[in-house]
């Protein structure tokens, strides 16, 4: 629950930020949609710090899917998807977080669960938007603002980084590389890595462009050939979903902004010469 609360504190500070920006620039359009978007945000927050609101609020929720909720321990499945996607801080499919619940918490998620979950996400969201503290939402392509194939994200993200583009996927990897090394680095210690996070950094390592290790499993080598590539990429990718945010907030409402314009009815961004 903490980091989930200081999770939204943040995102309420983010939109503070980008309201008093907006003031000052005359752009009452956006200041309209930052303060909307912070009204959610607020409401995250008071249903996550007033469990009995939650409960009330939860009444009118459709009745679960018949899917099994619980997985590895008797713990949701979307606790357990939330768990690993707040390690990673990006997007990322139900097999990579299998992979990392397995590495660094209590087991393998079933990733055919999480086929089902974001969709029972949605229709609890749509029978009671911002009833829960979070949910477990899509990724959202940059061009059509559409549910990102196979790309699961958390609604308390700002849409920037739930946002993905033609850059986005080596980003998202360069990222998950990064925070499953610093992760990896934190549980060491002085002992030895377990078996599942070795696999995991391996598996990694394979793909990283100039790493060029020291030994069987070098964090240092791993983190900085990641960080260097990312360097290349990260401005030109973040301004892509920038621009798409601006669009999402102008252009879709509560639900599609966090699971995705299904009617396909967005117009691309244009194309300069």
């Amino acid at each position: 629950m903490h980091e989930h609360l200081v999770a939204l504190e943040e995102r309420m500070q983010q939109l503070q930020q980008a309201i008093r920006q907006a003031l000052t620039q005359h752009d009452q359009a956006q200041v309209a949609l930052l303060r909307a978007e912070l009204k959610r945000t607020q409401r995250a927050w008071d249903v996550l710090c007033d469990p009995d609101d939650a409960a009330d609020n939860a009444q009118s929720e459709p009745a679960p899917s018949t899917a099994p909720e619980h997985d590895w321990g008797g713990q949701p499945a979307r606790d357990q998807a939330r768990q690993a996607l707040t390690l990673l801080t990006v997007p990322a499919s139900p097999r990579l977080l299998s992979q990392v619940h397995q590495a660094f918490f209590s087991g393998p998620l079933n990733t055919a669960r999480l086929t089902t979950l974001r969709r029972d996400e949605e229709r609890s969201f749509r029978s009671a938007p911002y009833a829960r503290p979070y949910y477990v939402c899509s990724a959202l392509t940059s061009d059509l603002l559409s549910p990102a194939r196979a790309l699961l994200a958390l609604s308390t993200w700002p849409l920037e980084q739930r946002i993905v583009g033609p850059l986005t996927s080596r980003v998202h990897f360069l990222t998950s590389v990064l925070r499953v090394a610093d992760a990896a680095d934190h549980r060491a210690g002085d002992t030895e890595l377990p078996e599942p996070i070795q696999q995991l950094l391996l598996q990694c390592s394979r793909n990283l462009h100039g790493y060029r290790p020291r030994g069987p499993l070098d964090l240092e080598a791993l983190r900085q050939a990641a960080a260097d590539e990312l360097e290349i990429h990260a401005d030109e990718d973040a301004d892509t979903r920038a621009e798409a945010a601006r669009r999402a907030r102008c252009k879709l409402g509560d639900v599609e902004q966090n699971f995705g314009n299904t009617l396909r009815n967005v117009s691309r961004p244009s194309r300069t010469a």
